[in-house]
């Protein structure tokens, strides 16, 4: 029954928070298209909020400062050759010139690592009680829905349909599913593990905020603009911080 419990927890962490976040699909053509900007904005200051008020810190609770913040400069410079490696390969001139479409894989990438984390702690969180899994669980459901709201926001821009931003984002989530049960099989080898993926989510959230989003904010110069893209950031960042502190 206690499997049960924490299959159930974790379809809903993950499946269900890509579910909801994608009720904005229905959205019309025109609407949409804002709707996207806005949330490509607001995931600028998710990312960064995640990444410096969540992962680095419990990363640094774990293994100490030296190592984890070693931990997340390796995960940026693999990020900055992954990036490489995908823009060679999509080129379509000989100066090969930057394509939005490189932000896809390395935020999909990024969302999965931070998926498999959330289903180590619901895991490991039901393992301890029942009740203490049922709060992760909502904790989880929490900060995932901005997060995936971001995340839509960012691969529609980036160029992809609906119907596989949808797609995508529910395969990524679903690596909650598969870490969360294996963890609960193997929990003390996955423990260990929990600092190192902590890092890597925080390099990829940190690159794709830093090296992706910025610089395609600063396409528009208005005032109207900066205040609407600087407002969207700190309202990112305060969604995370809530979160966090209800924790």
């Amino acid at each position: 029954m206690e499997l049960l419990y924490v299959i159930l927890a974790l379809v809903l962490g993950s499946v269900g928070s890509v579910g909801l976040a994608a009720i904005m699909m229905l959205l019309p053509d025109n609407r949409l298209d804002r709707v996207a900007t806005w949330l490509m904005y607001l995931a600028g200051g998710t990312l960064l909020g995640a990444a410096f008020m969540g992962m680095i810190p419990k990363g640094i609770s774990l293994i100490g400062p030296s190592l984890m913040m070693s931990a997340v400069l390796a995960g940026i410079l693999f990020f900055f050759l992954l990036e490489k490696v995908i823009l060679w390969r999509t080129c379509g001139n000989k100066d090969c010139e930057r394509h939005r479409h490189a932000a896809i894989p390395i935020i999909l990438i990024g969302d999965a690592f931070h998926n498999a984390i959330d289903g180590v702690v619901i895991a490991a969180s039901f393992l301890t009680s029942f009740e203490l899994g049922i709060f992760a669980t909502l904790s989880v459901l929490m900060h995932e829905i901005p997060q995936e709201l971001g995340d839509f926001g960012i691969l529609l821009k980036s160029g992809l349909s609906r119907k596989k931003a949808i797609l995508y984002n529910v395969l990524s989530g679903s690596t909650a599913l598969v870490f969360g049960i294996l963890a609960y099989f193997t929990l003390d080898w996955m423990k260990s593990m929990i600092p190192y993926a902590l890092a890597f989510s925080a390099s990829s959230f940190l690159y794709i905020a830093l090296a992706d989003l910025i610089p395609e904010m600063h396409r528009k110069t208005s005032i109207k603009s900066t205040l609407t893209q600087f407002s969207l950031i700190l309202l990112g960042i305060l969604i995370i911080y809530l979160v966090l502190q209800s924790k």
